[in-house]
């Protein structure tokens, strides 16, 4: 007998490690069609989160891109790769996505920028036990911010990478006012669910900070950029170990976003 979606939802919910909610995450990057992304957030925040987690999956955080108008970016996760899939059948195959879906893909061009991700350290993934929901029927957008800084690697992200991002990157950041809530690497299993493709071949590093607005955030780069060290040795250090550039991805959270500022 299946278990009513609640009860299965807390369930799934509580078996999770206590100092991580989520073990395997999802970063969706969605482009949209312009002027569309607000008609998305609006349908996202009142029909596409309680009926996600309903199915056995978490939705952390959902974002407008401050530096794109036709991105939306926004973080689920699962307990484990098998529940992923398990969890994406039940939504996709479900009656409220069958309500909503055409309404959805109406305001997206593309939607397989997916970086499926797995915590870097047992205690380095989203914890979210101080951050509630707000509740249905919110309008009213936080005024926080959410960086995500996306490190490309030539290969898997080792524990010297580990180590010299906790060791060097992460004090210099925290100390020009940061608040690091997780950092993930790749999950290289095979997608469990081929029906939405994710960004396979890839490996990365991805850090995750909140600000508690706009203001907080430009006194951190400001800081940074007066820093010797992390304008001179520091990122001198991270380029050698980095295969590209770094995307820095500048997010507003969504009315009914968990993870804010």
């Amino acid at each position: 007998m299946t278990a009513p979606p609640d009860e299965r939802s807390d369930r799934t919910m509580s078996a999770q490690p206590e100092r991580t909610c989520c073990p395997v995450v999802e970063l969706r990057q969605y482009t949209v069609h312009p002027g569309k992304r607000d008609i998305l957030i609006d349908l996202f925040d009142r029909e596409l989160i309680e009926s996600q987690e309903a199915a056995g999956m978490r939705v952390i955080g959902q974002f407008r891109d401050l530096d794109d108008p036709n991105r939306f970016v926004w973080l689920r996760s699962f307990r484990d790769m098998p529940s992923r899939r398990d969890a994406l059948k039940e939504f996709y195959g479900g009656p409220v996505w069958a309500a909503h879906r055409d309404a959805a893909n109406a305001t997206m061009i593309a939607w397989d920028d997916v970086l499926l991700l797995r915590p870097a350290r047992p205690t380095s993934g989203f914890s979210l036990r101080d951050s509630g929901r707000p509740p249905p029927g919110t309008t009213e957008a936080s005024q926080g911010r959410v960086v995500a800084t996306i490190y490309p690697l030539d290969a898997p992200a080792d524990g010297d990478f580990v180590a010299f991002f906790e060791h060097t990157v992460m004090p210099a950041v925290t100390d020009a006012g940061a608040s690091i809530v997780a950092y993930l690497v790749t999950e290289s299993s095979p997608n469990t669910y081929p029906a939405l493709p994710v960004r396979e071949g890839e490996q990365v590093f991805v850090w995750f900070a909140r600000f508690s607005d706009a203001s907080a955030y430009e006194r951190h780069v400001a800081a940074l950029a007066r820093s010797r060290d992390w304008s001179g040795e520091i990122s001198e250090a991270l380029a050698r170990r980095l295969s590209g550039r770094p995307q820095v991805l500048k997010l507003s959270p969504s009315p009914r976003s968990q993870l804010h500022g």
